[in-house]
């Protein structure tokens, strides 16, 4: 099995290392911050790739939204379901999610980049199947084409992109159009970070 086949079992498996791994000190409220500013109060956000809820989905619900979380690993959203009981929470791969509903927001905060890049290609029309006008998306991703395995915790950790260019022509055949977009962001951990708002 390849380091890319081998993501959602690595983090189903070690879903409580990663989340005792998970810094809590919160350094991307910026951005989070800059994606709350284009939702209504108390809207719907749809976090897609929640890991173990801390400390993104944490934040959106104390921040009085509406959170539904989707994790590929039925033990993450175990931890979810424990620490956040009033959410609402979905095991699912997120190349197959069709949640039949439409949220104010959609982030996808460093799980898109865990897909190939083929994979990351077909993501795009499920972001835009739940979202409607006004949607806010932002998501984070490498910055070159292709794939690169690193490491964590002693084992493969894939991690896949596609260039700038074919994430701004995926955002606009999907009617996306971007808001915000900071490559290596050095207040955010150097992520690449992308902020759109649907048509």
């Amino acid at each position: 099995m390849s380091a890319a086949d081998a993501i959602i079992e690595l983090y189903d498996r070690r879903a409580r290392d990663w989340d005792a791994d998970r810094g809590r000190d919160l350094f991307e409220r910026p951005w989070l911050d800059r994606f709350a500013a284009l939702l209504p109060a108390g809207g719907s956000v749809l976090d897609i790739g929640c890991g173990s809820g801390d400390p993104i989905a944490r934040h959106f619900l104390e921040s009085g939204y509406d959170l539904t979380g989707v994790d590929s690993g039925a033990n993450m959203i175990a931890i979810c379901r424990d620490k956040f009981p009033a959410a609402d929470w979905v095991v699912s791969d997120m190349r197959e999610l069709n949640l039949g509903k439409a949220f104010d927001g959609i982030i996808a905060w460093h799980s898109l980049f865990h897909l190939t890049p083929d994979d990351q290609m077909k993501i795009f029309p499920i972001f835009r199947n739940h979202a409607k006008p006004g949607t806010a998306l932002m998501f984070t991703s490498g910055i070159v084409h292709g794939g690169h395995v690193g490491e964590w915790r002693g084992e493969p950790l894939y991690h896949g992109s596609l260039d700038a260019a074919a994430y701004r022509a995926l955002l606009d055949e999907n009617g996306f159009d971007l808001v915000h977009h900071v490559a290596g962001d050095p207040q955010c951990g150097h992520a690449n970070i992308w902020l759109c708002r649907a048509r």
